[in-house]
Order: C-alpha cells, then sequence, then structure tokens
C-alpha cells in the first residue's frame, strides 16, 4: 500500500467512525429522553390517582390558596395538600404527619383552584368561588420537568384535572 491509499483509507475509516458515534449519541439522549417522559408520565398519574381518590372522599375544603389545599377528610382529621416550591416538591399530610416521600418531585409549577359546582350556563365549566365553604370542585394543574444532558428537554403536563368534592 502506498501513502497514499493509508492517508484515503483513514480518513474514509474516521468518517465512518465519527457517524456512528453521531449516530450512537443521538439515538442513547432520544432512548433517555422517552424514558424520562414515561417515569414523569407514570408518577404524574399515581400522584392525580392518589389526589382524586383522597379529595373525592374528603367531607369539606377548609382552607385554599394557590399552592395549598386543606380539607377535612372522612374520618374528622387534617388533609393537605402543599406545593414547595423552591424544592418543587408536593407534599401530601394527614392528622399532622407529612408523608416521608413526596408525592410529585420535580414541578416548575403546580397551581390549585376552586370552583362551585353550579355550572356556567352553555358551557361544561363551573363558577369559580372565593370561599372554601362553597366549594365543591378542584381544580389542579401542574407541569414537570428534567434534564438531560444540562438541558430541561422533558416536561409532563397535567393540563386541568377537576375533582368534585362527593360529600
Amino acid at each position: 500500500m502506498t501513502l497514499v491509499e493509508v492517508m484515503v483509507a483513514s480518513a474514509i475509516s474516521s468518517i465512518i467512525v465519527l457517524a456512528l458515534l453521531n449516530l450512537t449519541y443521538f439515538a442513547t439522549r432520544s432512548f433517555v429522553a422517552m424514558t424520562n417522559y414515561i417515569d414523569l408520565d407514570q408518577k404524574s398519574r399515581n400522584a392525580l390517582d392518589t389526589m382524586t381518590k383522597q379529595i373525592r372522599q374528603a367531607s369539606a375544603l377548609t382552607t385554599s390558596t394557590t399552592n395549598s389545599l386543606t380539607f377535612q377528610d372522612y374520618d374528622g382529621t387534617v388533609l393537605d395538600y402543599t406545593y414547595d416550591a423552591p424544592t418543587r416538591m408536593l407534599w401530601r399530610t394527614k392528622a399532622g404527619v407529612r408523608d416521608s416521600k413526596p408525592l410529585l418531585e420535580q414541578c416548575d409549577l403546580l397551581k390549585f383552584a376552586i370552583f362551585q359546582r353550579t355550572p356556567v350556563g352553555g358551557s361544561f365549566e363551573q363558577f369559580p368561588t372565593a370561599v372554601p365553604a362553597t366549594t365543591k370542585v378542584v381544580q389542579m394543574t401542574w407541569i414537570c420537568s428534567r434534564t438531560i444532558l444540562g438541558a430541561k428537554v422533558n416536561t409532563e403536563a397535567v393540563l386541568s384535572a377537576k375533582v368534585v368534592i362527593r360529600k
């Protein structure tokens, strides 16, 4: 082999290896992104299922802000959901005892809204209420995200989940 042939073969081999490395990098990044999306979706669904079950069974809403709800639970104890923005976590507290694990983690935004049961004429929306005593519908909205290689690329948003207090 001549020196020119070796150099051409080396250049072609280098291009092929770089193309394969680039393809592997993007495939791995896509796989991690899909795994994160599935995990965020699963955790959001579990949190929503838990909250829906417990809010439906609550006797009444006693206190409400945009980042916390306090209920009188069916057994007479206090049930509290609080979003801690600096730590990006949603916590559940029952009878003064906070759960050992947060209900939801890595939330960039979480807010609550309260409504009456009375629907607005000609729509499926309810009238907003300013008083927790008349609240029969609670709306929860959150956006969770994670970073991949230093960039926020995954978000899982529960756009609107309304839960009716049944009692």
